[in-house]
């Protein structure tokens, strides 16, 4: 059996799954401020299991890690500075875990998604509350970019350098149409959005070359309100050598990340 743990700011979920890659069980807790109490509910969850016995297992998280130690660095939420999840997960379930970022998980997922597994070099777009990304070749991380901040890319908008999370995320756009992408039914705004998007989307498409852009994200799935107007604003500006993907919206939302777990957890046994 394979454990797959999602801790996120507000909830954890372990998924047991079995050989067939099956959900077998799963167990949903809200995660804790307190690490110690975190382990505490771990160490609750694991009681509660009818699976004792674990091949091995992967954890998606939050923030900024450390991978080859197994530890939580920074986060703004989860305040566990230096918390040692690998080792003490290991000293709780007795099997060794894989760790990684929580949108890398679900990139990874949507890499494993029968359509998908055709492209040989995959770029997943989180669009959310911020933007995020990670590059899959041949169904695994890219490790040569894993720590990179697309998110973070600097643009020349409205007059003034701004990073391309800062107009184009979720958090931008309540902060300037005061609605969540969830609620935001103005044609003429989405458009806007849609341009800001597209923006981003041939940047990545010129330095990734990927075979496939994948969206997800809070934002990401509500990609039908402005797939039509993305895919105009992209031709519209899109330079003559810079090569536009296909994209298409992430087929897995809620337990995508558990999924990452169980394939990373299988390429790291």
């Amino acid at each position: 059996m394979i454990l797959a743990i999602d801790i996120g700011g507000t909830k954890t979920l372990v998924a047991v799954f079995d050989h067939d890659k099956k959900i077998v069980e799963q167990i949903k807790f809200p995660t804790p401020k307190d690490y110690s109490e975190f382990l505490k509910s771990l160490e609750e969850t694991k009681d509660k299991l009818a699976t004792k016995r674990f091949f091995g297992g992967a954890i998606g998280i939050r923030g900024q890690i450390n991978r080859d130690e197994g530890l939580l660095i920074s986060d703004d939420i989860l305040q566990w500075p230096g918390a040692p999840l690998t080792n003490d997960l290991f000293n709780i379930f007795s099997c060794k875990f894989a760790i990684e970022n929580d949108s890398n998980m679900a990139g990874l997922s949507e890499s494993m998604v029968e359509d998908n597994k055709k492209y040989k070099k995959l770029l997943y777009i989180t669009l959310s509350t911020g933007i995020g990304s990670v590059f899959i070749v041949d169904g695994k991380i890219d490790n040569n970019l894993v720590g990179s901040e697309i998110g973070k890319w600097i643009f020349e908008h409205d007059g003034k350098l701004q990073t391309w999370e800062n107009f184009a995320s979720g958090k931008a756009i309540v902060e300037k149409y005061g609605l969540k992408a969830s609620e935001l039914t103005d044609q003429k705004a989405w458009e806007e959005i849609s341009r800001n998007i597209a923006l981003g989307l041939i940047n990545a498409s010129a330095s990734y070359t990927p075979d496939i852009i994948i969206i997800g994200g809070g934002v990401g799935q509500h990609f039908k309100k402005f797939e039509k107007p993305v895919i105009k604003a992209m031709q519209n500006i899109v330079p003559e050598s810079v090569n536009v993907p296909k994209i298409k919206v992430a087929k897995r939302s809620e337990e995508a990340v558990i999924y990452g777990c169980l394939e990373l957890a299988l390429q790291k046994a």
